[in-house]
């Protein structure tokens, strides 16, 4: 509940009534759904933001030594899959691992022989930095999920990964 000099976080509904009050013959019913998923998403990159500082890390580090450490033993990937795995071009995966190199987080091995392929591993500090960023950070995040209960988590859970498989599935009738 919001006081009168606190507004409310929520505008959704507001925004989707003005809307209809603006124009009445146009669809409202994404800006429920949608516009509060933006402002979740806002509120939650920051707060993510914020620990990440606390840390000490930044974002896209901790994407490189958290694909890594999950990759299991011997926790070592080449540049390629790693740029596919982080999501991003070959050129921003050059820079992560030229940052986190130089920091000793991570390091480069030889080509093998006839190969074009740079196999990245972690070092024993990249393994002691991503252990204890992912515990602070998923610990953090953990307490903001729990501010639902458990069934809410799941079925929060459960709505997102429907919403997101079907966004994902192309839709004929736009394309």
């Amino acid at each position: 509940m919001t006081t009168p000099n606190q507004p409310s976080i929520d505008r959704a509904d507001q925004i989707a009534r003005a809307w209809q009050r603006e124009q009445p013959g146009v669809p409202v019913g994404s800006i429920g759904i949608l516009t509060r998923i933006q402002q979740a998403a806002k509120l939650l990159a920051d707060h993510r933001r914020r620990t990440l500082t606390s840390i000490g890390m930044d974002a896209a580090t901790l994407d490189l030594l958290s694909t890594l450490r999950r990759s299991g033993p011997p926790y070592r990937l080449s540049t390629r899959d790693l740029a596919t795995r982080c999501l991003v071009t070959a050129g921003a995966i050059t820079q992560r691992v030229d940052r986190a190199q130089r920091d000793g987080l991570v390091r480069r091995l030889a080509a093998h022989r006839g190969s074009r392929t740079v196999p990245v591993e972690l070092t024993d500090e990249g393994h002691r930095a991503v252990e204890g960023a992912v515990g602070r950070l998923l610990t953090h995040e953990q307490t903001l999920v729990d501010r639902m209960d458990p069934q809410e988590q799941h079925e929060l859970a459960r709505l997102l990964t429907v919403f997101l498989q079907r966004l994902a599935t192309p839709d004929e009738a736009t394309e």
